[in-house]
């Protein structure tokens, strides 16, 4: 089975042939074609750039088996099929002689012609389907922070960080201002709309926001994003972390992840006569993450290091509830410059998630909310964070999952996080995290020895 972008007459799409063509203009002496595994580990597959029109026509073969969660070794040929509409340069690589470009790819179970069921972007994409079906158009804007931090003689990360910066600070305590600088410009290179850059609450942790889009190309980015600040701030010799909490009793690296739905061009989320500027559409829409947050965490927040990070305190959303004022609940409704902006943001997704994953599931959640017609509680306008016990159950507040041994007891519990997954990807991703949370429970911390070792 040949690639869709080829024509039945072996020729290429439109589309196909002006990358063909920008990869001449530009001098692309290489293609990486890029992909993800389960976890959101970005792989990819080098070609040479005469292998485009190839790639494009009849797909890359490559060897699923080893890849992490993909497929046994002997059912191991998958095919790789490149999006033109992805295709860009990478500015690491651009030089005078030569450049690199990069294609996102879709993954091709070869025995049946027909999208790999394990393929993460596959997840997504059936996810924006359903919404589809539905009449819906999705938009998806990321908030994702990172750490920098210095490189040790031997070239290793460290956790000491080269600032000493904090929210929203300027030189000269904000020292990696040219490292962002150069971060942006390379984005920018490769058809990013950045829309704010700033350094954030904890030494050395930043943030920079890309634009709205589509929910498919807004995944594309992050994973995108991810190995660009890792490549460029390399180049400063530090190393960039999407870890979540690389440092104890500080703040945490978040990814808050804003929504919205569009139906016939018009914002779905927006009623103008509601107090909140928020449709019933809307308010449907956030009870269903509301009603499956503790197993989307599993996937939005997948490690078991996530955790460290959703501790009240650290200004990290724990309570399964939503505001229009402020950031202690998990879903807030961000002010928008003009009322028609109106979405929602989902605060407790964090940067070591696959995109592709936890895009697909927040979506399935909120639209069978949508297709239930749940009702949506009031919103919480006070600071949850100063509730005691007491208080949050006369609210009717719960927590999110404490572990993701929790989190993925939920998983296991919700029908609906385990449909948007689907059942290759779930029973894959439950298998892999399950082993890494057995591997941290049985594992012995240097604070357990510092705190015991001598004393009993």
């Amino acid at each position: 089975m040949t690639s869709e972008n080829a024509k039945p007459d072996g020729g290429l799409s439109a589309e196909a042939q002006d990358v063909l063509d920008e990869i001449e203009e530009k001098n692309v002496d290489f293609l990486r074609l890029q992909f993800t595994d389960i976890l959101g580990t970005v792989k990819n597959v080098s070609v040479p750039a005469d292998q485009a029109e190839k790639a494009f026509t009849e797909g890359i073969y490559f060897d699923g088996s080893s890849i992490n969660g993909f497929v046994r070794i002997q059912e191991s040929d998958m095919r790789l099929d490149p999006d033109p509409s992805t295709f860009a340069v990478l500015p690491w690589r651009n030089n005078d002689d030569s450049a690199a470009g990069r294609l996102i790819c879709d993954v091709i179970d070869t025995s049946s012609g027909q999208p790999f069921s394990g393929d993460p972007r596959g997840v997504l994409k059936r996810a924006i389907e359903r919404a589809e079906e539905m009449g819906y158009t999705v938009n998806a804007a990321p908030e994702p922070e990172f750490f920098l931090f210095e490189e040790d003689e031997e070239g290793r990360a460290t956790t000491k960080t080269n600032d000493a910066g904090g929210y929203f600070d300027l030189a000269p305590k904000d020292l990696a201002q040219d490292v962002r600088r150069d971060i942006i410009f390379g984005l920018e290179d490769m058809g990013f709309d950045i829309e704010a850059s700033h350094h954030e609450v904890a030494q050395g942790q930043h943030e920079i926001n890309f634009t709205y889009d589509d929910a498919l190309s807004t995944a594309d980015n992050v994973a995108t994003f991810r190995s660009v600040v890792r490549a460029i701030a390399a180049e400063h010799d530090l190393h960039a972390t999407f870890m979540p909490k690389p440092i104890p009793r500080i703040n945490g690296s978040g990814m808050h992840t804003h929504f919205s739905l569009f139906e016939d061009g018009e914002n779905a989320f927006h009623d103008g006569d509601d107090e909140f500027d928020l449709s019933e559409t809307a308010k449907q829409f956030i009870a269903g993450i509301l009603d499956h947050a503790p197993a989307i965490a599993a996937v939005s927040n997948p490690t078991v290091n996530s955790y460290k990070r959703l501790v009240p305190g650290y200004e990290a959303p724990v309570y399964v509830a939503w505001s229009d004022r402020n950031r202690s609940a998990l879903i807030r409704k961000p002010a928008a410059r003009v009322p028609t902006a109106s979405r929602i943001e989902a605060r407790f997704p964090d940067p070591s998630c696959n995109p592709y994953l936890a895009f697909a599931a927040l979506i399935h959640a909120g639209l069978d909310g949508i297709e239930r017609g749940l009702d949506c509680d009031d919103p919480v306008r006070e600071n949850i964070y100063e509730f005691d016990e007491q208080k949050r159950e006369e609210y009717g507040i719960t927590t999110l999952p404490t572990n993701l041994g929790e989190a993925l007891d939920a998983l296991e519990s919700d029908e609906v996080v385990q449909d948007a997954l689907g059942e290759h990807v779930y029973e894959n991703f439950v298998e892999a995290k399950t082993q890494e949370f057995d591997d941290y429970r049985v594992d012995v911390s240097d604070w357990e020895l510092d705190r015991y070792l001598e004393t009993f």
